[in-house]
C-alpha cells in the first residue's frame, strides 16, 4: 500500500515538478563528466609534461567536486523543502485517515529513494554519453592525436558520483523525516488556506536602505576598479566582497518595499489590465525571498565572471604563443649574480655566473651547435645607480604614492641597439635606430607601460657613464627579448652601442631555432636539453644556466588554459544550473499555491490571454531582477579579473563576454521558458 502511494506520488511529481527531476539528472551528469576526465585523458597521445599537467588538472577538478557537491546538496534540500510545502495538505489528509507520522515518513523515504535511483541512473547514462563528447573537447584543447580514441567508461567516477549523491539523498531523507515529525495536523490541513499578506514596509525606510545599498556598492565598485591599487592585502579584497554581498541583500530588501509603492503612484500603469495583481504578486515574492534572491544574484555574478575569465584566458594564451614564442629555444643565465641581481647564491653558482654562456654550454657537454640554426647572442647590462626610480624622474613621488609596494630601487636592464635589432629580425619585430644621445624603452606589460609613459612624456633624462640621454619616443615601444606565454616585459632600455662601455654584464642570451623540421626531430633535441637540465643537481659545479623552449612553453600554456577552461565550465555550469533551478522551483511552487487566485480571476471574467500574460510578466520579472543586478556587478567584476589576468592579455575578452552571454541566454533563458510553460499548465482549470 505504502509503495503504491509512493509510486503514484512520484508520477504526479514528474508532471508538476519536471524541472526538479531534470536538474537532478543534469547535476549527476555534469558531476560524472568532469570527474571522468582522468579516464578520457589516458588515451591522449601527448608529451610527458602535458601528461603531468593533465594529472594536476584532474586533481584540481577532484577537489572542486567536493565544493560542487555542497552546492548540489543545498539545491536538492532546497528543492525538497518546496516539495514538502506543496504536499502539506496531502499529509494532513493521510493523518486524518489514521496514518501515523512514521508511515508518512516511510512513504517519503521510499519516494526519495526511488527518485534518487531514477535520477542517478538517468544522470549516469546521460553523463556517460556526454563524456564521449567531452573526450573530443579534451583532445582539441590539448591538440592531441585522437587515433587511439575508444568508448570510455570510468568506474571510479561512477562510484564517486554514487557515493556523493548517496550522501546528499541521505541528508534529504533525514530532512524530510524531521519535517514530518515536527508537523501538526491543524497546520497541515490549513496549509493552502493560509493567505499571504503583502507586508507594506515603511517607504521612507526603504528609500534610506536603498540609498545606503547604492553607496556601499558604488564604494566597492570604485575600490575594485579605479582604486584597485589601494587594495594591498587579501583582507582588503574580502572587505569589498562583503560590501558587495551586503549591498546586494539591502537592494532586494528595499525593492520589496519600493516596487509596490512606486507602481501604485503610477495610477495609469497600476490599474491597467492585470498589473495590480501582477505587481502585488511580484512584491510578495521578493518580500519572502530576499535572501534567496541575494544568493542567486551572487551565483549568477560568479558564473558570468568565471565563464568570461576562463574563456578569455584560454583564447589569450593561445594568441600569446604565436606572438611571444617566435623561436624554438632560448638559453639564458645571470652574469655576475651577486653584483647585478644581488642573488642569494653559493660560491659555486657565483663562480659559474662569471663564465660566458657558451663556455657554460660547452663545460656541461651540451653539444647542440649542430642542432641549431639562426643562432643569435645578446647581452644585457646594468649600471649601479641607474634604477627604475631614476627613469621615472619627476613622476617618482606620484608613482610611489599610487603603488607604495612597487620595487623602484631595482636596476634597469640595458641593451645595445645593435644587439636588440638582431633579435628583432629573428623575431620578425620592428627594428630601431638611435642618435648618440637618445634612448628608448621597450615594454609589453600594460601596467608598467602606463607608468613609464608618464615619465617619457616629461622627457626624463637618464645618465649612463656620465653622459645624458633623452628619450627618442614619448611612449614605450612594444617588444620583448625573453620568450614567454604572457606579457612580462616591464621595461628594457635600448641605448647606442657605445653607451654600454664599462658597464657590468647582467644577463647573457643564446636564441636559436632547431634544424629539425619534423615534430619528432624537435622532440629529440628537446629531450637532450631536458636531460642536461635534470642532471644539474648531480654536477660537481652548480650552474645558473636555464632554458625555455617553444615546445615546453606550448605544453605548459595549453595545459594551464585547459585547466582554467574546464574548472570555469564546471563551476559556471553548476552555479548557473543551481540559480535557475532555485528560481524555477520557487516559481512553480508559487504557481501551485496561487492556482485558486487564477480560478477566481477567471470567475470575474478575465480571459486566458490576460492570465497568461500576467503569469509571463511575473516569471519574467522574477527571473530578470537577480540577473540584471548580477550583470551590473559583473561589469566591474570582469574588470578586476582582467586586471589580475593582465599579463596574459585581453585580446579575446569581448568574444569571451559574447560567448558567456549566449551560454547564459540558452541555459538561464531555457529554465525561464520551461518554468513558464510548466506554470501555465499548473494554473489551467
Amino acid at each position: 500500500m505504502l509503495f503504491k502511494l509512493s509510486i503514484k506520488n512520484i508520477k504526479k511529481s514528474f508532471k508538476d515538478y519536471a524541472i526538479y527531476f531534470f536538474t537532478l539528472i543534469l547535476g549527476v551528469a555534469i558531476f560524472y563528466v568532469f570527474n571522468a576526465l582522468d579516464s578520457q585523458t589516458v588515451m591522449l597521445d601527448v608529451s610527458k609534461s602535458t601528461h603531468d599537467l593533465i594529472n594536476l588538472m584532474n586533481q584540481v577538478l577532484s577537489g572542486v567536486s567536493v565544493f560542487v557537491s555542497f552546492i548540489l546538496g543545498f539545491l536538492i534540500i532546497y528543492a525538497s523543502r518546496f516539495l514538502m510545502k506543496r504536499r502539506k495538505q496531502e499529509f494532513g489528509i493521510y493523518m486524518t485517515l489514521g496514518m501515523s507520522k512514521g508511515k508518512i515518513s516511510k512513504i517519503l523515504l521510499m519516494e526519495t529513494l526511488l527518485i534518487g535511483l531514477v535520477s542517478l541512473g538517468a544522470g549516469l547514462i546521460l553523463g556517460i554519453c556526454l563524456s564521449q563528447l567531452m573526450s573530443v573537447l579534451v583532445a582539441n584543447m590539448f591538440e592531441a592525436d585522437m587515433t587511439k580514441f575508444t568508448f570510455t567508461f570510468s568506474s571510479s567516477s561512477m562510484i564517486k558520483t554514487c557515493i556523493y549523491f548517496g550522501i546528499m539523498y541521505l541528508l534529504v531523507m533525514i530532512f524530510n523525516t524531521f519535517s514530518v515529525s515536527k508537523c501538526k495536523l491543524i497546520d497541515l490541513l490549513n496549509a493552502k488556506k493560509k493567505s499571504e499578506t503583502v507586508k507594506l514596509k515603511n517607504p521612507i525606510l526603504c528609500i534610506i536602505i536603498f540609498i545606503v545599498a547604492v553607496v556601499m556598492l558604488s564604494y566597492a565598485y570604485y575600490n575594485v576598479t579605479i582604486g584597485i591599487n589601494n587594495l594591498q592585502y587579501f583582507s582588503d579584497i574580502l572587505f569589498q566582497m562583503a560590501l558587495g554581498a551586503i549591498g546586494t541583500f539591502l537592494i532586494f530588501w528595499s525593492l520589496s518595499g519600493l516596487i509596490l509603492r512606486l507602481v501604485q503612484s503610477l495610477k495609469k500603469v497600476y490599474l491597467k489590465g492585470l498589473n495590480l495583481f501582477t505587481i502585488r504578486q511580484i512584491n510578495s515574492k521578493i518580500n519572502t525571498t530576499v535572501f534567496s534572491m541575494t544568493v542567486i544574484c551572487l551565483m549568477l555574478f560568479l558564473t558570468i565572471c568565471i565563464f568570461s575569465s576562463a574563456l578569455s584566458l584560454k583564447n589569450s594564451m593561445s594568441a600569446n604563443l604565436k606572438e611571444l614564442v617566435p623561436i624554438d629555444i632560448e638559453f639564458y643565465k645571470p652574469l655576475n649574480a651577486r653584483e647585478t641581481y644581488h642573488m642569494v647564491v653559493n660560491d659555486s653558482e657565483n663562480e659559474d655566473s662569471k663564465i660566458s654562456i657558451w663556455a657554460t654550454l660547452e663545460k656541461y657537454n651540451l653539444d647542440i651547435k649542430d642542432d641549431l640554426k639562426d643562432v643569435t647572442e645578446l647581452t644585457s647590462y646594468q649600471q649601479a645607480d641607474l634604477t627604475f626610480a631614476k627613469t621615472l624622474g619627476n613622476t617618482l613621488d606620484e608613482v610611489k604614492k599610487e603603488y607604495p609596494f612597487l620595487l623602484v630601487d631595482s636596476k634597469e636592464e640595458i641593451v645595445k641597439i645593435s644587439d636588440y635589432n638582431r633579435v628583432a629580425k629573428l623575431y620578425n619585430n620592428p627594428t630601431y635606430t638611435l642618435d648618440e644621445d637618445e634612448y628608448l624603452i621597450l615594454a609589453d606589460y600594460d601596467s608598467m607601460i602606463e607608468l613609464r609613459n608618464k615619465a617619457l612624456e616629461e622627457n626624463t633624462i637618464i645618465t649612463i657613464n656620465g653622459k645624458d640621454y633623452h628619450p627618442k619616443y614619448k611612449e614605450c615601444q612594444n617588444g620583448f627579448i625573453d620568450i614567454a606565454t604572457n606579457h612580462i616585459n616591464a621595461g628594457i632600455l635600448l641605448v647606442p652601442d657605445e653607451a654600454v662601455d664599462n658597464l657590468i654584464e647582467a644577463k647573457a642570451y643564446v636564441l636559436a631555432n632547431y634544424k629539425a623540421d619534423t615534430k619528432e626531430g624537435k622532440r629529440e633535441i628537446e629531450d637532450k636539453i631536458n636531460a642536461l637540465e635534470q642532471n644539474y643537481p648531480n654536477m660537481e659545479q652548480e650552474t645558473l644556466l636555464s632554458a625555455s623552449s617553444k615546445i615546453s612553453l606550448y605544453d605548459t600554456s595549453i595545459g594551464l588554459s585547459a585547466m582554467a577552461t574546464f574548472i570555469g565550465l564546471y563551476l559556471g555550469l553548476i552555479f548557473l544550473m543551481a540559480s535557475a533551478a532555485i528560481l524555477a522551483l520557487k516559481e512553480l511552487s508559487e504557481s501551485s499555491d496561487n492556482k485558486e487566485k487564477f480560478i477566481a480571476l477567471r470567475k470575474i471574467g478575465v480571459d486566458e490571454k490576460m492570465l497568461n500574460r500576467a503569469l509571463f510578466n511575473q516569471i519574467a520579472i522574477f527571473f530578470a531582477l537577480p540577473l540584471i543586478l548580477a550583470i551590473i556587478h559583473s561589469i566591474f567584476g570582469i574588470q578586476v579579473c582582467n586586471y589580475i589576468l593582465e599579463t596574459f592579455g585581453n585580446e579575446k575578452l569581448l568574444l569571451s563576454i559574447v560567448m558567456t552571454a549566449c551560454f547564459l541566454g540558452v541555459i538561464y533563458g531555457g529554465y525561464f521558458l520551461i518554468t513558464y510553460f510548466c506554470s501555465k499548465n499548473i494554473i489551467k482549470e
